[in-house]
């Protein structure tokens, strides 16, 4: 999800080409403590990585931008599309009702909360007057759900005890200049599936309140066992900023640190192999990504800060500024050599004539860090590409790198959130040893799942 883009049914779980509607499952025991914190994105727990697809634009019983998720479960073969669940305020077991102008599904997080070791999600909106909503995950996919009080949320181990907590962002969109202001709160794991958590815990710092949070990034900075916080805001008038948290060993959660600045997606990885996770954060409105690397005392200094566009060195592609480079991120190993990798959607760019068609560029990391050297750049045109670039499909507008065939390769999802006139459609291509490659690419809109159109699907991936 972008923060610079205008605010994203029924639900039928529809597994292996067998259509069921979801009911609420019976409550799993816990797991190991280990289990639970190394468990991610895997709804069904069957060792695939699934991928979570937010279409917020939909209208769902009736109701204008009450929106939906899709949820396309990996296997070794990858995804297909009669492996899926969709979810909205439709869904049976799902609490509430579809409402116009909230945008379900706009924001994404997620993390196995309740310890059975399998991944659940946690949908966002825009309302500052509804809920976000926990699905669990369940043998079968996800089904079933609890509200929990916020627009948007992040899912990370943010005390170090392996369990996933939650942070809470109760607040919403502003639909004007002035931000609506947001009120944090921590979660502590596990949390039950009546949707009470362990403990409590203040979010440690008033520096959010002010503003609105468009979208949230979790990973552990300075190699303490706890995962740090990345935050895109609303400031008012139009204009977004960033916050960086590392995470407390005691007290309040978080304490605010310099971090890179930038209006686009943060994402955190190891690009250079040090065990620190670095801070890739997306600059749109400059069409480049600053990466900050990790150490034991948090992100290094910002006179050691490099930033990246397609005007460096290797990477394809020219910087204008409209090409909006950096408004989606996404790390990890795509070509398992122990480094993680940056994919980073310009969903504004040109090709050709066609104004707005986008790109999505792929960065590899090193021992010395994220370099341009064996880039690679994909659009709608890139031989083996499904589909023809168009002015306006914003092709890159959400990225996101996922093992879904479990080869031990981060494979590339990316979205074209305004294909097809608005309904939107995502790309999946596979990661290999030589890079992302296109021999096995997989393209599925609202029209190829049985899902609802004019939906921006692809507003969110997670």
């Amino acid at each position: 999800m972008s923060n610079s883009r205008s605010y994203k049914a029924f639900s039928v779980p529809l597994i292996a080409g067998v259509l069921a509607l979801g009911g609420i499952p019976a409550l799993a025991g816990s797991a190991a403590a280990a289990e639970s914190k190394a468990v991610q994105n895997d709804f069904n727990g069957d060792g695939y990585k699934d991928l979570a697809v937010g279409a917020p634009f939909a209208t769902v019983g009736g109701k204008e931008r009450a929106g939906y998720v899709t949820v396309m479960y990996g296997g070794p073969h990858g995804l297909t599309k009669d492996s899926r669940t969709i979810i909205s305020r439709s869904t049976s077991g799902i609490p509430g009702d579809p409402a116009a102008g909230e945008n379900f599904g706009y924001q994404l997080s997620t993390g196995d909360l309740d310890g059975d070791g399998r991944t659940d999600l946690i949908i966002g909106q825009t309302s500052s007057i509804r809920d976000a909503v926990v699905v669990w995950g369940t043998k079968e996919g996800l089904s079933g759900g609890v509200s929990v009080p916020a627009a948007t949320t992040q899912a990370g181990d943010f005390d170090g005890d392996s369990w996933p907590d939650l942070v809470l962002f109760r607040g919403g969109r502003a639909p004007g200049d002035d931000p609506l202001g947001t009120e944090a709160t921590v979660w502590r794991g596990p949390i039950s599936r009546a949707g009470k958590p362990t403990a409590t815990q203040d979010f440690g710092s008033t520096r959010v309140e002010p503003f609105d949070v468009i979208n949230a990034a979790a990973g552990d900075v300075n190699g303490d066992g706890r995962d740090d916080l990345a935050l895109t805001v609303y400031t008012g008038d139009g204009g977004f900023g960033s916050q960086l948290y590392l995470a407390n060993a005691s007290g309040g959660a978080f304490t605010y640190t310099a971090g890179p600045g930038g209006s686009g997606q943060t994402a955190f990885g190891d690009v250079n192999g040090d065990g620190f996770d670095d801070v890739v954060r997306g600059v749109p409105n400059e069409s480049t990504v600053t990466v900050a690397l990790g150490s034991a005392s948090g992100p290094k200094p910002a006179s050691t800060w490099k930033s990246y566009s397609q005007d460096t060195e290797g990477v394809p592609g020219a910087t204008e500024e409209e090409d909006r480079f950096g408004e989606a991120v996404s790390v990890r190993d795509i070509n398992g050599d122990g480094y993680a990798d940056v994919a980073v959607g310009a969903p504004g760019e040109t090709l050709g004539d066609k104004d707005g068609a986008g790109m999505v560029d792929v960065l590899y990391g090193s021992r010395d860090g994220l370099t341009g050297a064996g880039a690679q750049g994909f659009t709608q045109d890139t031989d083996g590409v499904p589909g023809a670039a168009e002015s306006g499909d914003d092709f890159g507008g959400s990225v996101s790198l996922l093992d879904i065939n479990g080869n031990g390769y981060a494979d590339l999802a990316a979205a074209a959130p305004r294909e097809n006139t608005g309904d939107g459609a995502v790309w999946s291509l596979r990661g290999r040893p030589t890079g992302i490659v296109t021999d096995a690419a997989f393209t599925f809109g609202p029209a190829a799942i049985g899902a609802l159109p004019s939906a921006r699907f692809g507003e969110s991936l997670s």
